[in-house]
């Protein structure tokens, strides 16, 4: 990034991540005290249980360096967001840590914009965080809330639940297909194309989807590595295994412009899809029609059998998956 001028850090947080797009985007009640002091102070009522977790995004491994700062704000907090889905936890504040290379203060405006929408979408606020210079880093950290009790583990699943996906699956790696400018289909249209792109970048979390699984749903987690590795997770945390059927896998009209074989690919191992994944007991199946009429896609994609590991029935039988494929840092 190209040096416009010098700002300290404090008049750098003061004048792009200050002010109520950002510190009041959440519920107020929950924030003791925010922006400001050595450390900020949050209200927990007793009933409830903290939830945090820790995501780092870095350029050239999670983002490409040309990449649009809006879109990048706007994710960096949207899959943090997604974790807080994942445990069935209500969104209250996040914190952010910014290493910069440099000051150019039209990348820190734009970014800190796309951060607001995303702050504002998924109604979670600003309360700290630090800056620093180094190489391009984002590292967000969210705080939640859940009743006591009834947080969302990846434990707990059990043989004879039902196995559900809460959106269409593959549409991460279709969207990086065409951030990344491969060659598309030729009948991918303009509307495909552009769909595409936001859900890379823009990923939509599952708040809403994820409170209500709290105390209905056995086990879960958001896919975020791919289908069969998050399905792995699953299933190695609960002791059980996890039979997928292939062919009632769900994606996205726009998936459809690329040939089974490669849809199939991207479903079971793409990831960057961040929709929720979730064991339901079989008393509860009639959650699926509340929900579906409420809107969501949700989808059941399998189910929990005594065993161990993944398999995947592609209609001649299930088969076991080795060492399931997915994203991995090291």
């Amino acid at each position: 990034m190209k040096r416009e001028q010098t700002l300290g850090e404090f008049e750098l947080i003061k004048r792009y991540f200050r002010g109520a797009a950002l510190e009041a985007a959440g519920d107020q009640s929950a924030i003791a005290l925010g922006i400001g002091d050595d450390a900020a102070l949050l209200n927990i009522p007793s009933y409830r249980q903290l939830v945090i977790s820790t995501d780092s995004l870095v350029q050239d491994t999670h983002f490409p360096s040309n990449c649009s700062p809006d879109d990048l704000g706007y994710r960096a907090l949207a899959v943090a967001v997604s974790d807080l889905a994942a445990m069935a936890a209500r969104p209250l504040a996040f914190t952010l840590a910014l290493t910069l290379p440099d000051v150019e203060e039209n990348w820190l405006n734009d970014f800190a914009r796309g951060l607001a929408e995303a702050a504002q979408a998924f109604q979670i606020s600003l309360i700290g965080g630090d800056t620093t210079r180094g190489p391009l880093n984002i590292g967000v950290t969210v705080f939640g809330d859940v009743p006591c009790g009834l947080g969302l583990q990846r434990s707990g699943a059990m043989p004879g639940d039902l196995l559900c996906v809460g959106g269409p699956l593959g549409d991460g790696a279709g969207g990086l297909a065409v951030v990344l400018g491969q060659d598309m289909p030729a009948t991918l249209s303009i509307a495909d194309r552009n769909y595409l792109y936001q859900r890379f970048w823009r990923p939509r979390a599952q708040c809403e989807l994820g409170q209500a699984l709290a105390g209905i749903a056995s086990a879960g987690l958001d896919v975020s590595d791919g289908l069969l590795a998050d399905a792995g997770h699953l299933a190695s945390r609960s002791g059980v295994a996890v039979h997928i059927w292939a062919d009632d896998l769900p994606h996205s009209p726009a998936l459809g412009n690329w040939t089974a074989s490669q849809r199939l690919q991207w479903m079971l191992g793409g990831g960057d899809d961040y929709v929720l994944l979730f064991s339901l007991p079989p008393s509860h199946r009639a959650s699926l029609d509340e929900w579906q009429a409420r809107g969501w896609s949700v989808s059941v994609i399998g189910e929990i059998r005594a065993g161990e590991g993944v398999w995947l029935d592609e209609g001649a039988g299930p088969q076991r998956v080795g060492r399931p494929a997915g994203y991995n840092h090291f």
